[in-house]
């Protein structure tokens, strides 16, 4: 279910440049991460992945993380809730979400 959606997310196949939250309907950090962004006016997209162990697979592919959220920008993986936390804390997160970056200085 939903992995043709899991693999574009992951590969960025959108022309809108947004956040992707790969998120878990238990998770409160997800819910974190999805208020900080709404709150900031980023543009996002959440792909539920709570009984997807195929999507939990292919993140972990991705990223070596089993853990949500896993948050995206572009093909770009930012990490977790605390490393958009510490982004959101440090300013990094508002030049990301204004565009003024193209996320060069996290690759």
């Amino acid at each position: 279910k939903n992995c043709s959606l899991l693999r574009s997310g992951l590969t960025g196949e959108r022309r809108m440049k947004k956040f992707r939250i790969f998120s878990a309907n238990y998770c409160p950090y997800c819910k974190q991460v999805i208020m900080l962004l709404t709150y900031k006016g980023a543009h996002y997209e959440v792909f539920d992945v709570t009984n997807n162990d195929v999507a939990r697979m292919l993140l972990f592919e991705r990223t070596g993380s089993r853990t949500v959220p896993q948050v995206f920008l572009e093909e770009k993986f930012l990490g977790g809730c605390s490393d958009v936390l510490a982004m959101d804390e440090s300013g990094e997160l508002d030049i990301l979400i204004k565009g003024e970056d193209d996320a060069k200085s996290f690759e």
